[in-house]
């Protein structure tokens, strides 16, 4: 990759991840790992069954819907 690119790549996931986990709109498996204290493994988990209500995907990439997210967390009684 040009070292252009990487330079802009850099700079936009800074900008990403200098917002608090409670503010974003959208997290990654990892970012819901930790912001939840659940597994990532668990995560992957409950994204890969049909009709997951707070995941969206981009390209190969699952987001978690934070708010959604946090919906379904409330409403378990166990994971």
């Amino acid at each position: 990759m040009d070292k252009e690119l990487l330079a802009y790549k850099r700079k936009l996931e800074e900008r990403l991840s200098d917002k608090p986990l409670w503010e974003k709109e959208c997290l990654t498996v990892d970012e819901a790992a930790e912001y939840s204290g659940i597994g990532r493994t668990k995560i992957r988990e409950l994204i890969r069954k049909k009709k997951c209500p707070f995941v969206t995907q981009m390209g190969t990439q699952y987001f978690i819907v934070r708010k959604k997210f946090d919906s379904y967390i409330e409403k378990q009684t166990h994971i």
